[in-house]
This record gives C-alpha cells, structure tokens and sequence, in this order.
C-alpha cells in the first residue's frame, strides 16, 4: 500500500512538472497555423507572403514564429533569419500512445527582431518553410503529420498574425517524390529544377517586395494555438544559429574562377570539418543540365542535386551537409563564375588550448571541431549518419562543453536535459530521446551524473535542476537493491532496450561492475542535487545506498582489479576506469588497477577511453594518461587533412564523433582548471604540466572568460591571469621536487621562506599541500610569478 501511495504521489508530481517545464509569455491572440488546402505530404518546401502597410516603424518589433520543420525569413527581400526552427518535441503534451505509436508533443517558437528590416508604407514578410514530415527510430524530431505555419507580430497598434489573409503556394522547383537518405536520418537532401523556379516575368525571386502573386492561392486556416497535431508552442531557448555569411573556400585562388567546367569532380576544401550551406553562381547555354553536390564524408546522406535553366542563375543548398572538401560536378561546358559556403553554427568556438607540445593542441583542436560538428538542434553522435541525440555522447559532450562553447552550448545542453527527462516513461530515461524510451542503462545512469549534475554546476540554473530531480530520483529507485549490498544488474524494460555499453573489444567488456560503478556515482551525484532542492527523505535514502555499495563492490569484485568473474578474460579497463572515476574504488587499489589493467589493456572505444585517463589522472598518473592519450589517438592527429575524431580506433565509423573527449583530461587535469563552487564562483587552476613548459588557455564560463598563460623555466614558474568579475580563482603553484623559495602577484611578494607575508587586497593564501601552494584571488588581472630554490 505504501508503495503504491508512493508511485501515485510521484506521478502527480511528474506531471505537475512536465506542465511547468517551459512558460508560453506570447498572447498569441487571433493567430492561426496555416497551410494549403491540404496537408501535404512529407518533404515539400510552401512559400508564405503578407504585405503590411505601416505609418510609421516603432522602435521596438518583434516576431514570432512556429513551424514544422524549418523556415526562412525575409522582410522587403532581405534575409532575416537563415533557418528558424527545431526539431520538435520540447516536451509532451499529452499520453503516449505506443500501441498506436502517437506521441504528441508541443512545438517550438522562434522570436525575431524585424523591427530594422520595415520601413514605412507598403512591406513585403515572406517566410519558406520546410515540412519534413517524417521521423526516424533514431531522430530526435516528433513529426506533426502536417505542415504548418504559426506567426505573431505586434507591430505598434497593428496586430499582424498568421491567418487566411496570407498568400501561400508551394514552391514548385523543389521535387519532394525523391527518396528519404537514410532511415536513420530525418532530414532530406534537395532536389532543384531551376526551370521551375518561383519567378516572375521580371525574373523577381518570389520573396521580393515587388513580385507578382496575384495567381497564389489564400492560406487555408488549420485552428488556433493548442490544437493537434501542433499543440502547445514554447520559446526556443537556444540562441538563433549564426550566419557566419557566405564564404570563400580554402582553395579559392586554385580554382581559377571564372572557368568553364570540364565535368570532372571538382573539390573545394574548408578550414575544417563544418556544417555548411554549399552556394555557386553559373551560366549555363542549355536548359536541363544536372549539377549535383556532396561532400568526401563517405557516411554523408545529404546530398544536391541542381537542374539548371537557361542564362545565369545562382542557387543555394538550404539543406545542410558537412565535411571537409565540398564536391561539385558541373556538366561539361557550364561556365563556373562564384563557389561558396555559408556556415552556420550554434554559438561561437570560444575556448581555446594551446601547449608547447603540438601533438595536445591539435588533438584538442580537433576534439574541439568534433564538438561543434555534432551541435545544431541538439547535440549528436555525429552530424552525417544519424544526428541522433544519444544521451551517453551528450554526457560525453558535457565532460568538455564547459571549457569550449559559450552560452549556445550550456543552453543546448539544457534543451538536452529538459527533452530526455521530460520524455521519460515508467520511470525509465530513454537513451535516444525525445522520440522514444530506449533504455541503455549505462548511458541513462551517466546521463545523470555526467550531463544533469555538470549542467548545475557550471551554470547554477537551480530552476532546470529542480525541473528535472524528480526523474532522475524515479529512475534510480527502478534499481531493487539485493541481499549482496549492490542493486540488481539491470537491462532494461522498455520494449526496444539495448544492453549496450561500449564499441571497443566487446567480448571483454565486463557489464556487471560497469552498472554498478556508473549507478554509484549517479547516487552520488543525485545526492548533491537532494541537498540543493532540499529533499531529506532522499538524501538519507542515497546516503544509505552509497554506504552500502562501497563496502559490496569491493567484497564482490575486487580480485588484483575489479573483475565480475573469468579474470583472464575480463580483465577490462573500463570496469577498473569507472571504478575510480565514481569513488568506489579505494585510492590503495589505483596503481595496482593502473599498472595491472589500465596500461597493459585497450578495450576502450573513444566513448570510454576519456574515461580510462581521467581515472589514471584521478591516481595521480597524469604521464601514463597522457602516453596513452598519444598512442590512441596518434594516427588521426598524424592524417594532416583531418580536423575532427573518428568513431573508433584507429579509424572507423564516422569522422567526426560526439563521444571522442580528449580535451577533458587536458583542460581538467594537464591544465588544473575546473569549477570548485557553483557557476564557476570560484574555481581552480591547479596543472599538472609534465613535459609541457608553456600553455594557454580561454575557458567560457557564466561569469565571463577566465584567460591565462603560464610558462614554466627551471627556476620559475609564472601564470598571467585573467580572471572574470564575482569570481575567486584558486591558483594552484605545482612544487614538483623543488622548493618554493618567493612568491611575488603583480610584483610583491607575498610568500618568502614558507611563510606568507604581504596580506594584498583580494589575496589570501589558501594551503600548502604536497603537489601545491595554493593562493585565493578576486576577479581582476593578475600576473603570479613564483621563484624556485635549486633542485634538491
């Protein structure tokens, strides 16, 4: 009976939540979702036009715009916005269906700034939206079964809203009876017939002011907001991706433009693995020639495919692909006059790592390149095959976002949270989310820990966390505890579960203390998060979990390493990594686990290998973690035309993977940098250098960018630092086998002969530990220069 009470009280809570997660501030008023007359099928491109007369242009305007899938947005023929909308599904609006496979979600919405593109008198809004119309079993896109097209605008005393006053007409140069990709992949590449492309007898493109459509059609009124399929709409919450503009290729000057084609491929090479919009200008003599558009990433599924017309033309892909070299074919005797591209990105590459040893600056480049490429709607396992948001990779993602991506990054994050938990089902975190509740344990447990926590911690959005607890506690009671001490080893219940936990040497992954070490330490940080919502009950309810797991896992795997049963055979550097990266692992048992397991044994795919050094780190090996660092990834950081991180090792799968997080272990161990109180108030640069006698580096955090260089000599050792207002740095002096005979910040001393002696404003000593003397400063600029004795 008690359990019973318990659940009901937890599902009303739940669903007390899930209808809390996101406001809905737009009165919306008369606004209605319109189409054509008839809902038309899965990939079809609608144009929309609405001409407002105004008297005068306010200071402020803004619109707001909701759609399934995608749109873009002109205002008196310019661009204002390049590809509004998300994937949708920002959180349930009602019962899943799963007999019948309905899963209702609400939709997002995009608010613009209009306000510099109006003038007045006569202005011409046209928007194009995409409807892709699909869902995949790995896409993270609930399909509405409609298109539509949601817009509100108050524009001084003028209400302007989507309704049946809108002209509408499909855009007829798009063929949309061309073949999905993938089944994986929701969206689709494009095919254009220029012939049939939306202009006038003016050859005025269809979204400028002065073109003629007269002959368009009015737009049919599909019901006002909160009706199905669309249901509630909720404001994006990741900053508008940015139109870097468009660009020259890296090989411009080789491609001698002007030039007429000769029909071979010709390959146009980017700076780097990005999502891009490829673009070129030509002339062509006859009507009907193909030109089609891809990339070298041999699992790309996006492709272009372009029909041209008569004369010059130009044409812009609008369905996204990325790679490192763009492949074009142009039919022999097309005249090539402009190639370019347009990225786009969520949010800005604003960390930065650079050491005096090049092999862990362009690792970390390159890891940095892996964890833009897999950013966009949602974080992904990578950006070609799938573009699934697999929560194990976000968790990935999270280990490092914090010290490379500013707010997009934290808020995508955030989206990723908010979806996955809020679609959760029975208790269970699905793995692939929001479109359906496939349980991966292992990446459910460090979702919860390496995502949910993390977030909190470097941002201190303290609203989203206690959005979320309720299902991260609801989870972790789905683990019945056993006589033994530990839980029971789960594989899951959902109908479409995976008992999955790594891509390396799989016949040697050991699943049992693998669970069990993730389930420890998503206690442990579930514990944290009791104790900031205020849950008492919880709090001794984890407590008595962790008590009693610390003394089980040792008592029943500890055998020369942590082993389930065949010690030959699983003798796993995963099981042995996570076990000292949760804590459950003894610090007298890391150089034994380290010697005996982790040195000798490469089980690990990238998506644990991170987790095998940061353990070595944890055991104070930072030389062997970072050995082992180079001899993984050496052969991808050797290949001079690789920007990003393979799938696996050496190479396979995709090239650019979500889950390859090398620059963890660099930024959070070589560098010593990491949060030691909430939203990065205070925190530490402690390093552990080694070889490395110079590195900088840029963090992005909620309180500005921390900056700073250090450089190390045989007789000194100096940090310059720029440390963010409402901030206290922890700066940690390594000692290594010398003495520390002064300490000088901003040229006083402040530290002679063991003892400190010069109390300035915003200084305070900290603490001498063996590896470091430890200074507290305020936020400011500082330069810290210490002076070593001889050698011992």
């Amino acid at each position: 009976m008690k359990l019973l009470l318990k659940k009901i009280i937890l599902s009303s809570l739940l669903l007390l939540v899930s209808t809390a997660i996101f406001s809905n501030p737009i009165d919306w008023g008369n606004a209605q979702w319109i189409w054509q007359e008839k809902d038309s099928p899965s990939n079809t491109w609608m144009c929309f036009r609405k001409t407002v007369e105004l008297e005068k242009v306010p200071e402020i305007i803004e619109a707001h715009i909701s759609v399934d899938s995608k749109f873009w947005l002109w205002v008196n023929g310019e661009m204002v916005m390049f590809e509004g909308g998300l994937s949708r599904g920002p959180s349930q609006a009602g019962e899943w269906n799963r007999k019948e496979k309905i899963t209702p979600a609400n939709s997002w919405y995009e608010t613009v700034n209009i306000q510099s593109h109006l003038k007045e008198g006569k202005n011409t809004i046209a928007i194009l939206v995409w409807y892709w119309g699909r869902e995949t079993h790995k896409g993270t896109h609930i399909d509405s079964k409609k298109g539509g097209l949601l817009f509100h605008s108050q524009i001084g005393n003028q209400t302007v809203v989507s309704d049946k006053s809108w002209n509408v007409l499909q855009h007829t140069a798009y063929d949309n009876s061309i073949e999905p990709p993938s089944k994986n992949l929701t969206q689709y590449g494009v095919q254009f017939d220029a012939q049939n492309a939306l202009n006038d007898w003016t050859s005025k493109a269809w979204y400028m002011p002065d073109y003629n459509d007269k002959k368009w059609k009015k737009a049919t009124e599909k019901g006002k907001l909160g009706i199905a399929p669309w249901y509630n709409v909720e404001p994006n919450i990741v900053p508008h991706l940015i139109n870097h503009g468009l660009a020259n290729y890296e090989n411009h000057e080789e491609l001698n433009l002007p030039f007429e084609s000769n029909g071979k491929v010709l390959k146009c090479k980017l700076p780097f693995n990005k999502q891009i919009n490829p673009y070129f200008e030509i002339e062509s003599k006859t009507a009907g020639d193909t030109i089609f558009i891809t990339t070298d990433n041999h699992l790309n599924q996006i492709t272009a495919t372009y029909v041209t017309k008569k004369g010059k033309q130009s044409f812009e892909c609008f369905s996204w692909m990325n790679g490192h070299d763009i492949k074009y074919t142009f039919p022999k005797g097309i005249k090539v006059n402009v190639l370019k591209y347009r990225w786009m990105s969520v949010g800005k590459m604003a960390g930065s790592f650079e050491v005096d040893d090049p092999f862990y600056t362009r690792l970390w480049e390159m890891g940095n390149n892996t964890l833009f490429v897999c950013a966009r709607d949602n974080f992904m396992d990578c950006p070609d095959r799938e573009r699934a948001l697999w929560i194990g990779d976000v968790a990935d993602q999270a280990s490092y976002l914090f010290y490379s991506m500013d707010n997009a990054g934290r808020q995508l994050l955030k989206k990723a949270i908010l979806q996955t938990m809020m679609f959760s089902e029975d208790g269970v975190i699905g793995a692939l989310g929001p479109l359906r509740v496939r349980e991966l344990v292992s990446q459910s447990l460090q979702f919860i820990s390496g995502a949910i926590w993390p977030y909190y911690l470097n941002t201190g959005d303290k609203a989203t966390l206690e959005k979320v607890y309720p299902y991260v506690f609801s989870y972790l009671d789905l683990f019945p505890m056993q006589e033994n001490g530990l839980p029971e080893y789960r594989r899951g219940k959902s109908a479409d579960t995976w008992d999955w936990l790594d891509w390396g040497v799989e016949n040697t992954i050991d699943k049992e203390p693998i669970q069990m070490a993730f389930y420890y330490l998503a206690l442990k940080e579930a514990h944290k998060m009791a104790n900031v919502v205020g849950n008492k009950e919880h709090i001794q309810w984890y407590q008595s979990r962790i008590e009693s797991m610390e003394i089980a896992y040792d008592k029943a795997y500890w055998k020369d390493g942590f082993y389930s049963t065949d010690i030959k055979k699983f003798k796993d550097d995963r099981a042995n990594a996570i076990a000292i990266v949760s804590g459950i692992a003894k610090p007298k048992y890391y150089n034994q686990i380290v010697d005996n397991v982790l040195i000798p044994n490469r089980f690990s795919s990238p998506h644990f290998e991170w987790i095998v050094e940061e353990a070595m780190c944890i055991a104070g090996r930072h030389e062997a973690s970072l050995k082992r660092m180079k001899e993984q990834y050496q052969s991808q950081v050797n290949r001079k035309g690789m920007t990003t991180l393979y799938e696996k090792f050496p190479k396979g799968g995709s090239y650019n993977h979500a889950w390859n997080a090398p620059n963890t272990i660099l930024s959070k161990y070589i560098a010593g940098v990491q949060p030691t109180a909430v939203a990065w108030s205070e925190f530490e640069i402690s390093p552990t250098l080694l070889h490395i006698k110079k590195l900088s580096e840029k963090i992005p955090t909620v309180k500005g960018t921390i900056d700073f260089t250090i450089n190390v000599t045989s007789q000194q050792y100096e940090i310059d630092l720029h440390s963010p207002k409402e901030t206290k740095a922890i700066i940690g002096i390594p000692k290594g086998n010398k003495k520390i005979q002064k300490v000088l910040v901003n040229g006083r001393e402040v530290w002679k002969d063991g003892s400190f002696i010069n109390k300035l404003h915003g200084l305070s000593f900290e603490k001498d530990v063996d590896n470091f003397l430890k200074f507290k400063l305020t936020g400011g600029e500082y330069i810290v220069k210490a002076i070593y004795e001889e050698e011992l």
